[in-house]
Formats: C-alpha cells, structure tokens, sequence
C-alpha cells in the first residue's frame, strides 16, 4: 500500500487547517537555534512547546560546525525559512555540506537557494524520486501550503553525494565527525539520521516526527519495516543520546519507545483483526489503541493512514 502524501497534505488533509490556510504557515514561521553542544545546534520553530500538547509544527532543521566548515541539515520549504537557517549557519564558519532527511518538500526544497560550492548529500532513493516527481510534487506542496509561499519559485536540486541503501557516509567538519547513516525504511525509501557521535545528537527527519503524543506517518505503508528500522535507531544510540526530530523539540532517546510501542501495539492489533476476519472498518474500530490518544490528528494518522496501511501489509 502506498499513499503518496506529503506530511504537509497529510496536516491539511486532517482537518487541522482552517479557512484553507495550513497548520503552520511558512510565512510566519519563526526559528530558533537551541546550542545542544559545541559545533551542535538545533533550529526549531519558536512554537515547538506546542508540539507536547499534540500540536503538529513546521520543521525542525540543524547546523553542525567544525574548523573545516558547516553542514546543515535540512533545507527547508520556502526562501524566507531557508535564510533563517542560513543567517545560523553562517555565525558558526563557511557552509561546505547540506544533507536532506528524506525528499519531502519542507526537508529538502531549500537546496534550490544553496550556493553552488555547497555539496548537497541526499539517499539515492530522494533523487531518484525527485527526478521522477518534482514538477507534480512542487504543486501539490502549493496547493498544501497554499499560494504566496515562494513554492513555486522552486527549481530541483539533487544530491551531488548519493548515499546507497544500508550503507553511510563520514564527513570530518575538522574537529567533528558526522556520520550520515540510512539505518531503513522509516518514512520513505529515502530516509537519512545525521549522527554527531561526540555530543550524541542524532538528527532524524521525520522517522521520529516528534515527541510523545505524536505518532509515525506510515505514508507508504512498510508497517513492519518501519518498526524494525527504529528499532534499530534505537538499539544504535547510546543510553544518554538525544534526537532532533523532523518537527519538534529535542528528546530524549527513551521518548523514541512511545513510537516503538505504538507500531507493535498497531501491529498486534491488526494482526488479530485479521485473525478474527474483521473488515478493515472492523478492524479500523478494533485498533483504537486509546492508549495512544493525544496527537491532534490522530484520527486522520492512525485511523486513516497507519491502520489502513497495516491492514493491507498484514492481510499476508
């Protein structure tokens, strides 16, 4: 099963919006950066506390800084939040790398303003679907975040550094080495964790989309993959390590096992649905898990799109 969505449609989608205006607006959005160490900083939207009342918010970017250069995670949605990045960036040296969490729109559209002599490092898999999708993607995003963002502005840039299926990439910031790591399939086929191993800060993308009560986009379905994936981001990080997630404040790694539990609780659930030859309405009613109530989309996330996409992978 595949729903090819943005988490962008997805927060419209829901109901969340008002008066076609978007859950956050990319226009008003401002950044804040938050030092997690030398050379480590997180750039988080100044509403992030709403994130812990179940509130989605915009995305969550970074900045790593060595006495060779800077690499930013995240590029952004529009020119104004990509220059809030930027302005960060610059304080801390000369901008040598970006990498994209995933392909989506609000992750990576920002590579379009990057100077040239900046080395964009993207999963194969992100420019492989950026190739094929990017004119269809552009206006889709537009019509989620609505006309006048500068989305339409946008022209593709790819990766110039590929990293394979399963495999890593090592940068030497000079003083710092980040590794960038596709630990799976945790959202998209796409999806990279850039890990600082000295100040035990991974950045994530939206595999951990926030903190407790938010919970996984299982937007291409992969229930099972994407519960093996973080298990294994999990099981990777040391006790004391903390996450930048794709659209929220930082955490703590232990916050990661809400999303763990979620997915097996989603799982079983799903699996004895199908034991007890329910329908996918049935099965929909049976899943409640009201345990995991909270997120402000809910319904849409996990009625909508998780539990659908588990009925289908499951079935099997």
């Amino acid at each position: 099963m595949k729903i090819r969505m943005t988490d962008a449609a997805l927060l419209l989608a829901a109901g969340a919006a008002q008066a076609g205006e978007p859950v956050w607006d990319a226009n008003k959005v401002e950044l804040k950066a938050h030092k997690l160490a030398d050379g480590v900083y997180a750039m988080v939207p100044a509403d992030a506390a709403r994130a812990a009342d179940g509130v989605p918010i915009a995305t969550t970017s970074g900045i790593l800084a060595g006495s060779k250069g800077v690499l930013v995670v995240d590029t952004m949605l529009n020119e104004r939040l990509h220059k809030q990045v930027m302005a960060e960036a610059k304080r801390h040296g000369a901008l040598r790398y970006a990498v994209n969490t995933s392909y989506h729109g609000d992750h990576s559209y920002g590579n379009y303003f990057l100077p040239k002599s900046v080395t964009v490092i993207q999963h194969a898999a992100a420019k492989a679907y950026v190739d094929a999708n990017f004119t269809k993607d552009v206006q889709f995003m537009e019509g989620a975040f609505g006309k006048g963002r500068g989305i339409d502005r946008i022209r593709p840039r790819t990766g110039d550094v590929l990293v394979a299926k399963d495999s890593r990439v090592q940068l030497d910031l000079g003083g710092k080495v980040v590794e960038i790591i596709d630990f799976g399939f945790g959202q998209t086929g796409g999806d990279l964790v850039v890990w600082d191993p000295q100040a035990k800060v991974a950045f994530t993308g939206n595999p951990v989309i926030a903190g407790k009560p938010s919970l996984p986009w299982l937007l291409d379905g992969h229930v099972q993959d994407t519960l093996d994936t973080l298990t294994r981001l999990y099981d990777f990080l040391p006790a004391d390590a903390r996450i930048v997630p794709g659209h929220g404040p930082v955490i703590a790694r232990e916050a990661m096992k809400w999303h763990l539990d979620y997915l097996a609780a989603l799982k079983a659930a799903v699996q004895d649905a199908h034991a007890k030859g329910m329908s996918l309405e049935q099965a929909q009613s049976h899943a409640e898990l009201t345990a995991f109530k909270g997120y402000a989309i809910y319904d849409w996330v996990h009625k909508g799109i998780n539990v659908p996409a588990a009925y289908v992978e499951f079935r099997k």
